[in-house]
């Protein structure tokens, strides 16, 4: 056999060799791929539902306190400031039983030195209390929130904080919000599930996340929700993370 034949012989090992090589690696990646996309059973995916809620409670508070060196004295000036404060409400058509007076604080003052550190010797005693009215009457309680410093002109030491507005029927929306974060759910599934080419299946799984109550075109988040009762009116957001079976 010439130099010629030899070298023909070699280049067609070599070639076979070679197609054989290009065979087997896309065998290999063929089922490496298979195996993948066995494993790709489930999607989990996020979903979200938004709400405008207007309040329907409001809690106010407001506090008051008297002052003396005297302590029946200073509990006396509390006791008059408590029947004024009862008879401005009552004058805005707040009924008595809805109108709550808490306990007593009573704050010893001590006496300072000429070098600016307290001493044992009791300069006076403040008495503090507070008053608390829960009501639907929102516009009402609001208006009384902003104006109850009037009791300044009567001699009364009261200040006024701002109301807290809540929303009573949150347990029943969260619900009907969870059932609409489900849906938004398996959309976005379905889209992202035959967009390559395949079919969603059943629900396996649903975990509902914090729920995030915020004032109006506000974009606050926390991990462990919101509950904002600042706002009149307020956004509720709902999360539900949902896993869904992918059809074979």
């Amino acid at each position: 056999m010439n130099e010629m034949n030899k070298r023909s012989i070699s280049n067609i090992i070599v070639a076979i060799i070679l197609v054989l090589g290009v065979i087997s690696a896309a065998l290999i990646l063929t089922n490496g791929v298979v195996k993948i996309k066995a494993t790709r059973t489930n999607i989990v995916v996020t979903g979200s539902a938004k709400q405008q809620i207007t309040s329907d409670l409001i809690v106010w508070t407001g506090s008051f306190n008297a002052q003396s060196a005297n302590l029946q004295d200073a509990y006396t000036k509390l006791e008059a400031s408590r029947d004024k404060v009862s008879t401005y409400m009552t004058g805005k058509d707040i009924k008595k039983d809805d109108i709550v007076f808490s306990s007593i604080t009573t704050t010893i003052n001590y006496a300072m030195n000429d070098y600016g550190n307290y001493t044992n010797e009791i300069e006076n005693y403040t008495l503090s209390q507070t008053v608390t009215i829960s009501s639907k009457e929102i516009d009402k309680i609001t208006d009384i929130s902003r104006n109850a410093t009037e009791l300044l002109n009567q001699d009364v030491a009261f200040e006024s904080n701002p109301p807290q507005y809540f929303y009573t029927k949150l347990a029943d929306l969260k619900v009907t919000m969870l059932a609409e974060a489900t849906k938004d759910a398996r959309k976005r599934a379905e889209m992202i599930v035959e967009n390559a080419g395949n079919k969603l299946g059943d629900l396996k799984y649903a975990d509902m996340g914090v729920m995030q109550i915020t004032p109006l075109y506000s974009n606050a988040v926390d991990d462990y929700g919101i509950n904002d009762t600042s706002s009149l009116e307020k956004e509720i957001t709902a999360v539900v993370h949902c896993q869904f079976e992918i059809a074979k």
